[in-house]
């Protein structure tokens, strides 16, 4: 059983070895930087990464949280096609979906144009996108998917049942939500809110598009525009004590709380909604679903007609296809094996050490991309010199580049980045499974991947394909690690359209932005049938 107990303490080690090749810039402080960022911008960064941060959480949360329970619950038109249509936003990249709301709502965009055409007069009454409210606005389209995609896993496992139980004791169906089902389903949200925190504070292409300066901003500029890698990593750092304070937060509250699941129960029927609620209801979720995908997936297709003639090579786009999902599947058996023996080490040998093994394990996602992508090269490069010069000194050969350059530095970068996002879904399943079904499995001499296999795969299958789903889009969409560490050659989608959009070519973007949609459209299908199931 000690490689069960090893197994959470590998990966948080993995973790922090690029944190603490980003910690180790405080070595080199960089006090002249500093003093001019606490002079001119700190307070600011500070401020509208906590707006940001608050208000893409409460957004995310009343969107995904009310969709999950609509889809799971309720039977009205529509239901089937958007249950897994709204997972969709899922494969667009949020800075995809920022530059098209520019592009649309912007003062020189069409709508605004067409408007002051109409009225013939100005409208000072139009809100303005490039504010606070407006990231706010495309950042809570782009990530209500990371709650809806939880929640609804949570609620499909109680849906009829929990009002059934709730109204047998008095309460109204409304009541039932909030007092029964939604307390129930916390794991599950609790899970989806902090990706959605994680994603927030690390994001800079969006908040790059809209010229919000949060800290992912200011890393870049410290970076490339004052040339100071050590103040850029020291304020990674401070994103780094943030969430890692927010996961212990979390954790501590969620220790108070058991949420258990003695069996697998076949899914309730969908309560029929009557009259006007059924179009009250369908209304919302369409609403929702032009917004956050189809009006940004038809105004790519504009730009990308567009642009196809000029622009599109079956060869070329077939092997950017080839890279990102092979990348994508690659990572996504990685990081679920992974989480898979996190979470039953952790089970099997609850204690503060493993608590915080695990809680370390997981705060590579609030890594910015960049930063990440410079503390994973760095120790390979070091690891790299020194395995050429063992293979120099033993058998005489000239080795060049073993690691650094190749496919496994991607997938150890990924593995860091995304290992959060694999951690929730499955951790939030195992909170379900009882311990007296573990200790009834070994009474029977079942242990290990033995367990695994037939004990709690069968019931955590949901949330293992919810994850899966997960990492492979969201490492598909990955821009700055892909870019930085992929061997020479190795484009990928998320890759062609930052070359495009960093050149302004924003019709040109359009379509490899539609193929990694379509490419993402894939397993999304799929794992939503398989969590049906």
């Amino acid at each position: 059983m000690t490689i069960w107990r090893f197994i959470p303490f590998a990966a948080a080690l993995l973790v922090l070895a690029p944190v603490a090749v980003i910690f180790s810039a405080f070595f080199a402080p960089a006090d002249e930087i500093w003093q001019h960022l606490i002079d001119t911008t700190l307070t600011t960064l500070l401020i509208n990464t906590f707006w940001l941060a608050c208000g893409v959480i409460a957004g995310t949360a009343l969107l995904g949280i009310s969709l999950a329970w609509l889809t799971s619950v309720y039977e009205f038109p529509g239901c089937g096609f958007f249950s897994w249509a709204l997972l969709l936003p899922l494969a667009m990249p949020a800075y995809v979906i920022a530059f098209v709301a520019l592009g649309l709502l912007d003062f020189t965009g069409p709508i605004q144009t067409w408007l002051r055409a109409w009225l013939d007069s100005e409208i000072s009454w139009f809100p303005e996108i490039r504010s606070r409210p407006g990231v706010i606005v495309v950042l809570t389209f782009a990530f209500y998917p990371y709650v809806y995609l939880l929640a609804r896993n949570a609620f499909l496992s109680q849906g009829k049942r929990s009002l059934e139980v709730a109204q047998s004791l008095g309460l109204t169906r409304r009541q039932g939500f909030f007092k029964v089902a939604l307390p129930m389903a916390r794991p599950w949200i609790a899970g989806g809110l902090m990706l959605v925190l994680m994603e927030t504070l690390a994001d800079f292409g969006t908040v790059a598009v809209f010229n919000y300066n949060t800290f992912t901003t200011a890393i870049y500029k410290t970076w490339f525009g004052m040339f100071s890698l050590s103040a850029a990593s020291q304020l990674a750092s401070v994103l780094i004590i943030l969430v890692f304070a927010v996961i212990v937060l979390e954790q501590h509250f969620r220790m108070r709380m058991r949420y258990a699941e003695s069996k697998k129960s076949q899914r309730a029927q969908r309560i029929p909604l009557q009259g006007a609620d059924k179009w009250l209801a369908a209304s919302f979720v369409v609403s929702v679903f032009f917004l956050a995908f189809l009006l940004p997936l038809i105004q790519l297709s504009i730009w990308a007609v567009n642009s196809l003639a000029a622009d599109f090579d079956l060869t070329q786009y077939g092997e950017f296809l080839w890279h990102s999902l092979a990348l994508s599947g690659s990572a996504t058996v990685l990081i679920t094996l992974t989480v898979i023996t996190m979470v039953y080490a952790a089970r099997r040998f609850p204690g503060i050490a493993m608590r915080h093994a695990v809680r370390t394990a997981t705060i590579g996602y609030a890594l910015p991309g960049t930063v990440l992508a410079i503390g994973v090269y760095t120790p390979m490069v070091w690891l790299d010199g020194k395995l050429s010069d063992w293979v120099l000194q033993w058998f005489q050969l000239e080795t060049g580049q073993l690691i650094q350059g190749t496919l496994i530095t991607m997938l150890i970068a990924y593995l860091i980045r995304f290992l959060a996002v694999g951690h929730y879904p499955i951790d939030g399943a195992m909170q379900r499974v009882t311990h007296h079904i573990d200790e009834a499995a070994m009474s029977l001499g079942t242990h290990g991947w033995g367990m695994i296999r037939k004990i709690h795969f069968p019931i955590l299958k949901p949330g293992v394909f919810t994850a899966a789903t997960l990492v492979f889009i969201d490492v598909m969409k990955e821009m700055p690690i892909t870019l930085m560490t992929r061997p020479f050659g190795w484009d990928t989608l998320s890759v062609r359209i930052y070359s495009l959009t960093s050149e302004g070519q924003w019709e040109r973007a359009a379509l490899p932005a539609i193929t990694l949609v379509a490419a993402g459209l894939i397993p999304i299908l799929f794992f939503m049938r398989r969590t049906e199931e």
